[in-house]
Order: C-alpha cells, then structure tokens, then sequence
C-alpha cells in the first residue's frame, strides 16, 4: 500500500480517531525499537513499511498501542490475526457516538460490553477501555488466543478491573456459556469471520495482491495473519450473522444493544430480514468509511422504548 493510499484510508476516519495523521515512524520507532528493522522509505519518498509482512505489521501494531493507548509488551502467536489497529479504533468510536445519541448527548459511563470474538489480539477492549474506561468481557473459542489475551493483561495492570477474558466451550453458541445468569451488558461488539472457506480466505489475499501488482512469485500471505476461526467459518459472515441474531433474542433481556460490523454490503438485506423475523425492536446501521473501503457496523436491541428508558434510569 503506498503513501497515497494510505493518507486516503486516514483522511475518512472517526474524527476522534488517534490514527488519522501520517505515521510518525521516528515517534513509533522510539516507542518499540523493534519496528525499526521493518521501516523503509519508498518510492514517494515517505518512511513505511511492508503491510503484506505480517511480523512488520505486528511490529506496527505493536508501537501504535504503546505511543497512543500505553500498552506495554503486546504480542500475539505467530499467525494469529494482527488487526489494523484504525479500523478497530473506528468501531469503539463510532458505537461510542451511537450510544452518546441515545442518551441525551452523554457517553454512558461505565458500560459493560462484551466482545464476541476477543482474538489473540484483545484490541477492541484494550482502545475501548483506554478511551472511554468501559468494562469488557472478552470472549473466544480458540484456547490459545484467550491465553494470548489473558497474557497482554498480565502485562497491562492497569486494566485488572476492566478487562476480563473467558473461554467459549460451546463451539456453536455464541453467548451460552459467556453471559453468566442474572449478568446484564449494555452493549456487545463482534467482527465476525468474513470468508466462508480457507481457499476463499486465500483467494481474497491474492486478489489484494494482484491489485497491488506483487510479485507473483511471492508468498501468499493471509492480510495480517488469522487462524480459521477468526477469517472464516461455514457459510461465511451471513451464516454467522444470522446465528448471533438467532442467539440474541435468547437474551433481550441481558443486552441492551447488540451490535456487529458487516463487511459486505450484499448481505445487509438478509440481516434485516433475519433481524425483523425476530422482532428486534429497533434497528440501526451506522456507516463507516476507510479510504476507498466503505464499512458498516448494523445494532439492534429487543427493548420496547420503556424498558429503554427504564434500563439508562438504572445504569447509565
């Protein structure tokens, strides 16, 4: 990706967003030495580094949490996901501005929120926790991206009283087993797995390729790394969506908004459709633009507008 690209991605980010600037790599540099190896300048004449590398790329990520969220010593395994941290710093804000319409011009303090899908990476609690000191539950099937997640924690005290990790056992449900009886959320995110296959994962990394006029000798590389779970699942994002709304309605009661990014913009008519069978109370979907890549997060909750009401009287 070149420089051009690059300030295009920034110049349509959240306006509160940290990473809307140019990358100050000599700033990044200081704050993890060990992305120094991976800046080059090039070609337009700018300091960079390789985004189809996913160790430079770690390395990156790395530095931003530090320079702009103080996180100390985030790693993840080898070929876990290693997620563009703006992108994910767009979620928090943008549902954050969300959240802040419905109540009267104010960010709700001390929300819960759960993060279906917390990964190796623990990003989304890590900024969400950061910016607007919401408490998080983090949950994940993987074993080992909970371990991950759990170990940037124990490197991070500061977040002892604010983040907290549980493992999935339930291979097929979503909050069963997660959201705890008599537990109540206030909001849960989710960037559920987009592809529904490993080829389809891999033949979209070498399409990104092909645009980028790579070598065709080069590796593919899956963008950013990821494990199956986390790039793809059977039958793909719809598939997932309409599951997490099925499993949903189980918990009107326990979750005020549910919310999830939709990646493909095809699929929106189907979460509707799925969204009104199970009479959602209300519906919203709030665009998110990243350069020349237009996202979208889709929220829903089961509430009648009294007990709307009733449930910000009590926590919000």
């Amino acid at each position: 990706m070149d420089a051009n690209s690059k300030n295009q991605v920034k110049d349509r980010l959240h306006s509160r967003n940290k990473h809307r600037e140019r990358y100050d790599f000599k700033e990044l540099v200081a704050s993890n030495p060990a992305l120094k190896p991976f800046v080059f300048v090039n070609q337009y004449g700018s300091e960079t580094i390789d985004f189809f590398n996913p160790e430079a790329v770690k390395s990156l990520n790395a530095a931003l949490l530090k320079l702009h969220y103080n996180i100390n010593d985030w790693s993840i395994p080898s070929g876990y996901l290693c997620p563009p941290i703006p992108g994910r710093a767009d979620y928090i804000h943008h549902i954050a501005d969300f959240l802040r319409s419905k109540n009267f011009g104010k960010f709700p303090k001390e929300l819960k929120v759960l993060d279906i899908g917390v990964g190796a990476n623990c990003v989304y609690p890590l900024i969400g926790a950061t910016e607007y000191k919401w408490n998080f539950v983090g949950s994940d099937i993987d074993g080992t991206a909970v371990n991950s997640a759990k170990a940037i924690l124990a490197n991070n005290p500061q977040f002892d009283e604010l983040i907290e990790i549980r493992h999935q056992t339930f291979q097929r449900t979503i909050f069963r087993g997660i959201i705890q009886e008599n537990e109540l959320f206030d909001l849960s995110i989710c960037n559920p797995p987009f592809h529904a296959s490993a080829n389809e994962a891999q033949s979209g990394t070498a399409r990104k390729l092909k645009n980028l006029k790579a070598n065709n000798k080069r590796e593919i590389v899956l963008n950013f790394g990821g494990q199956s779970n986390e790039l793809w699942c059977e039958g793909g994002e719809i598939a997932f969506l309409k599951a997490m709304i099925k499993q949903s309605k189980n918990y009107a009661n326990s979750c005020f908004w549910f919310s999830s990014l939709v990646s493909k913009e095809s699929n929106l008519r189907a979460v509707y459709s799925e969204l009104k069978h199970y009479k959602a109370i209300e519906v919203v979907t709030l665009p998110m633009g990243q350069g020349n890549k237009t996202s979208r997060v889709v929220a829903w909750t089961f509430l009648t507008p009294e007990e709307q009401i009733k449930w910000k009287k009590d926590r919000w």
